[in-house]
């Protein structure tokens, strides 16, 4: 027997799902209002207690004109095949852009990474960063707002927190 409602999502039994999907909108909503970010993350780690995956994502509300922007980061992706995730062996990190008034800085979270390890390729506008040591390995290709040439590019890395400056 169907049960009467005076809502439609209660009568297609989904009022679960649109309370949930509605109290969600409000947080993001609350987030946006206040220009915040909200950052969760994990890790998978084998028996012996090594660190096999990361994975996290950052949501960022009220960033200019770019509004709501979702990042993943880590080293698990979807295997395109089985749609299974698979831990890749090289990490996607964090990174955050900033459009200052002289130049944009970008700022990757990069931990146990120094100076020495990071490289940086730039080409027109695509930043691609990627660091080695040990086994901790990045890799991130950044889409830049703009062409930047190498001679406009400056960088330093301190306690696994990489800085690009890019002059306009």
């Amino acid at each position: 027997m169907a049960r009467k409602s005076s809502g439609t999502a209660d009568f297609l039994g989904l009022g679960g799902f649109f309370g949930g999907l509605g109290t969600a909108l409000e947080k993001l909503g609350e987030l946006a209002e206040k220009s915040e970010e909200l950052r969760k993350s994990g890790e998978i780690r084998s028996p012996d207690g090594k660190v096999r995956g990361v994975y996290g994502f950052s949501v960022k509300f009220g960033l200019g004109d770019r509004g709501l922007h979702i990042e993943p980061f880590g080293n698990l992706r979807k295997d395109e095949q089985t749609g299974k995730a698979v831990v890749h062996e090289v990490r996607e990190p964090l990174v955050d852009i900033f459009q200052e008034k002289d130049y944009v800085q970008v700022i990757a979270e990069l931990p146990g990474i120094g100076e020495s390890e990071v490289k940086l390729d730039l080409k027109d506008d695509v930043l691609t960063i990627s660091a080695e040591k040990g086994d901790k390995k990045y890799r991130k290709e950044v889409l830049l707002p703009k062409a930047f040439t190498a001679d406009q590019m400056s960088h330093s890395c301190r306690n696994g927190i990489l800085e690009v400056k890019l002059a306009k």
